[in-house]
């Protein structure tokens, strides 16, 4: 599972590594809906939410669906301007602008994202221009709720008003909050953009993925960036560019625009709270399946607590040595154990700072 963007043709001039307010607002209704999934800014959330006028703390659940899962491409309206070429505006009125040069149909059919469940890397028919795509997307908006379906009805009915109300609501955030929080963060966003930037021009876009994180990956020979997720997508640049877009709110997620017809934008975090490389998908599969198994679960309780051979292992489980060698087999590929030689002697031992970090990595992996 992966999102995969082709890149083939893809001129280094065309690949911009730039900061975006209208995104970084985008991400921080994602955190106040959702401060589960960000921890290090609860206290930020915390004070931003106790601070809200009540009038603005409402307007925020009327369609927080835009941002409380994800969050909407709405957010990255200058991915989605023809010719895919435009860059985010350098204020959050310039970001604002880009709005307006999105067609009724882009602006609608990435409101619906969360509703409708549009075909999103392959494109299909506007909820617009088809009674029966129209009619599921009501349909489905009704079952999330009578907030969601009334904002639906009314963003069907005159896209023009939702595209104003969006605007204006953005406009209320950074005067109540967004404003103050983007004097901080801007310069943080600036100076990682200046590095990225530096990187592509002195060793390559592979060394700036790298450093983007280490669940992007860079096939040179195939023209193509993976990015190792829990999700397929596929995108290409064409005749367009690439844009890494930094966010210092956004750990733990690492997003990937690859609508049809848009510009493919990575949305990555900088100052992670990552102490060491996250695992891959496969990598975290691998180690929760091995961890499944009840008798690899009585292994590990013995290597936790001390190095033991496998014929100990064996005499300990009533088992043969070679049955717990199969175990102790999965358990190393999954690299959750380690071993060491002692004289003749095989010792095997739990890796408990893998395993410590089995949850975090889990909540990475899902939200990455």
């Amino acid at each position: 599972m992966s999102v995969r963007i082709d890149i083939t043709g893809l001129r280094p001039e065309r690949i911009t590594v730039v900061p975006s307010p209208l995104a970084e607002l985008g991400m921080a209704l994602h955190a106040l809906s959702e401060p589960g999934h960000h921890p290090g800014l609860q206290g930020w959330a915390t004070g931003v939410t106790a601070r809200l006028d009540s009038h603005l703390a409402d307007r925020m659940c009327e369609a927080d669906f835009l941002w409380r899962t994800t969050f909407s491409d709405l957010f990255m309206p200058f991915a989605g301007v023809p010719g895919r070429s435009t860059l985010p505006g350098a204020t959050l009125a310039d970001d604002l602008d880009l709005l307006d040069k999105l067609s009724d149909e882009q602006f609608v059919d990435a409101a619906l994202e969360f509703t409708c469940a549009l075909p999103y890397s392959t494109g299909g028919v506007s909820a617009l221009d088809d009674a029966e795509v129209r009619r599921r997307a009501l349909d489905l908006a009704a079952a999330r709720g009578p907030q969601q379906l009334r904002f639906s009805e009314r963003l069907l009915a005159d896209p023009p008003r939702i595209r104003d109300w969006l605007r204006q609501f953005a406009r209320d955030c950074d005067e109540a909050f967004f404003a103050e929080a983007w004097s901080r963060l801007r310069h943080q966003l600036a100076a990682d953009a200046r590095h990225k930037t530096d990187l592509l021009r002195h060793k390559g876009l592979a060394e700036a993925l790298a450093a983007v994180s280490p669940a992007v990956t860079l096939d040179e020979g195939a023209a193509r960036i993976t990015v190792d997720k829990l999700g397929d997508g596929r995108s290409a640049t064409a005749d367009g560019g690439l844009l890494l877009v930094p966010t210092s709110l956004g750990w733990p997620h690492l997003m990937v625009l690859h609508r049809c017809g848009w510009q493919p934008v990575l949305h990555y975090p900088v100052g992670s709270l990552e102490l060491a490389s996250p695992p891959s998908v496969e990598q975290l599969t691998m180690r929760m399946t091995a961890l499944s198994h009840p008798v690899r679960m009585r292994i590990c309780r013995n290597l936790a607590r001390s190095a033991y051979t496998t014929g100990e292992l064996a005499q300990v489980h009533g088992m043969t040595a070679p049955e717990i060698s199969r175990h102790l087999s999965v358990l190393k590929k999954a690299q959750l154990i380690t071993t060491r030689r002692r004289g003749r002697y095989v010792l095997h031992q739990l890796d408990v700072t893998v395993v410590a970090r089995l949850g975090s990595d889990f909540l990475e992996g899902i939200l990455r």
